[in-house]
């Protein structure tokens, strides 16, 4: 019989199921009591004082920039190598987002590139002019400053923070992590969510903690927790009166049987990581040396590693969309994973960006593949991905260009 893999499956219990039952009992089902305990563990985790639950990581990253008083015309630089959420929150503030390309290992924004860069857009003029979207270069030059940096922890494993935070420093700018990726993850012995002025987890479907959908921004600066509770609640603030509202709010609420159930994940946060890296570690034993597929690695840095994706690497001769289209035959999904974001339409469109402008992120961006993967796995499953992709990877060798 053959076994079915689905691409990513969340890690539900009856514990959770018994945690969203309980609010049902409840007359409270929005800011209330599991909001504020969820938010308590979330900041716990990150190893800093407050968490802010919101309804996605992408609305954590848009207030971020709000606190990080990003305006029209101003700069934040970040990895065209990620989600697109990460530049397009940027844009929600009408801010630029100025791409560094990512280091070949790890697929994470380059130190030494982002230090550059920095030097060069601090310089203004023609210096900056490198670094800048195609459109805005020259006379359309942005009239706003570098403000933000926003490091990406692509797939689970956190940037080398210290490093882009000393270019921080340099610059004075404010730091936002995504860490949507890498709720658990520690970089050298720290956590991830606490390296910046402020972090984001996300809790989508396929992350390693689950709330359906949902977002906590994580964060030690006392008037930023005050001003995202105020932000994500339509503009209300502590004090306002019932329908009085201080600032310019969202309606980025995080209700309380989502709160619930992302409490009963992180109460078992030390499982679900575990189990994930042992679906990884089962990944790595059977493709280990195989012919033109590259597993991932962690870095020297990483103490410890948030399994989100399992992502190869497909090189040639192999063509990594052969391969996806050769899995799904045999009844494996795969996907390529990420589409560079200057390469999406709409960043081509808008920027004036070109195949070629960050050759790293584009090479990872052909041949990186990310196959089934959940802390639900079995090995057998495994098995199965892993036989189908050696049979791919072979075909696709075999196969003459013209039939691909």
């Amino acid at each position: 019989m053959a076994i079915h893999v689905p691409m990513s499956s969340p890690d539900i219990t009856a514990a959770e199921i018994a945690a969203v039952n309980e609010v049902l009992r409840t007359p409270v089902l929005s800011i209330g009591p599991r909001l504020n305990a969820f938010e308590q563990a979330a900041a716990a985790v990150a190893g800093v004082t407050h968490g802010i639950g919101v309804n996605s990581g992408t609305s954590g990253l848009h207030l971020c920039m709000i606190a990080a008083e990003v305006g029209a015309g101003d700069m934040v630089m970040t990895t065209p190598f990620s989600f697109i959420a990460s530049a397009n929150c940027i844009l929600y503030e009408q801010g630029v987002p100025v791409f560094v390309d990512v280091d070949p290992a790890t697929g994470n924004l380059d130190p030494n590139l982002a230090a550059a860069a920095a030097t060069d857009l601090a310089q203004g003029g023609t210096a900056a002019d490198h670094w800048l979207p195609p459109s805005l270069r020259g006379i359309r030059r942005p009239e706003g400053r570098l403000r933000a940096l926003l490091p990406v922890h692509a797939f689970g494993q956190p940037a080398d923070m210290d490093p882009l935070i000393e270019v921080a420093r340099s610059q004075d700018l404010t730091v936002i992590e995504d860490a949507c990726e890498a709720i658990g993850a520690a970089y050298k012995g720290r956590p991830a969510g606490s390296l910046g002025d402020a972090a984001v987890f996300a809790f989508y479907p396929n992350k390693q903690v689950t709330t359906g959908e949902g977002g906590m921004i994580v964060t030690s600066r006392e008037s930023w927790a005050g001003l995202f509770r105020s932000l994500r609640n339509q503009g209300r603030d502590v004090f306002d009166g019932w329908l009085n509202h201080t600032r310019l709010g969202y309606n980025y609420r995080l209700d309380e049987l989502s709160a619930a159930l992302g409490l009963a994940q992180l109460n078992r946060l030390d499982e679900l990581l575990e189990k994930r890296a042992r679906v990884a570690a089962w990944y790595e034993e059977r493709l280990a040396g195989a012919e033109f597929v590259e597993t991932p690695r962690s870095a020297a840095s990483t103490t410890r590693m948030s399994w989100f994706v399992y992502v190869v690497r497909v090189l040639p001769p192999a063509r990594r969309d052969l391969v996806v289209r050769l899995l799904a035959e045999r009844g494996v999904p795969s996907r390529p994973y990420f589409t560079p974001i200057h390469l999406q339409p709409f960043y081509r469109q808008r920027f004036g960006y070109r195949d070629g402008d960050f050759p790293v992120t584009e090479h990872l961006g052909a041949v990186s593949l990310a196959l089934p993967f959940s802390g639900v796995m079995t090995e057998e499953q495994v098995d199965t991905v892993c036989s189908a992709l050696h049979e791919a990877v072979k075909h696709s060798v075999m196969a003459s260009p013209a039939s691909d």
